[in-house]
């Protein structure tokens, strides 16, 4: 894990987002955005949550999609100056866990590596 300096505050956008496990099927609705330059697909998961998820982790079939891994749309919300520990990067954010030991993504151009004491 990578000790990183958030240099801009995030607030999570979901309460409960969407989360599903490798082999789920997914429906998507055909909502797709260009964010930092990948391309997130709006899906809705077996539970019935919805949210974005990153395109590559979709297999799109006839009339559904598989999820290829397990994945969280779980957003870290985090303050300016705070360290975090960036455990893996996908799509422009980069999955943190803070010092109480909460975990979720938080976008990459909020982080730093550098300037670190």
């Amino acid at each position: 894990m990578k000790p990183m300096l958030v240099i801009k505050p995030h607030e999570r956008s979901y309460a409960d987002p969407i989360a599903c496990f490798q082999g789920d099927r997914l429906v998507l609705t055909g909502r797709e955005d260009i964010w930092e330059g990948h391309r997130w697909l709006w899906a809705i998961a077996e539970d019935g949550r919805q949210g974005w998820i990153p395109d590559r982790l979709v297999r799109i079939e006839a009339d559904h999609a598989i999820a290829l891994d397990t994945y969280s749309a779980m957003e870290l919300s985090c303050e300016q100056d705070e360290i975090l520990y960036g455990v893996s990067a996908l799509h422009g954010w980069v999955w943190c866990r803070n010092l109480a030991g909460e975990e979720g993504w938080v976008p990459s151009r909020n982080l730093s590596e550098g300037g670190l004491a």
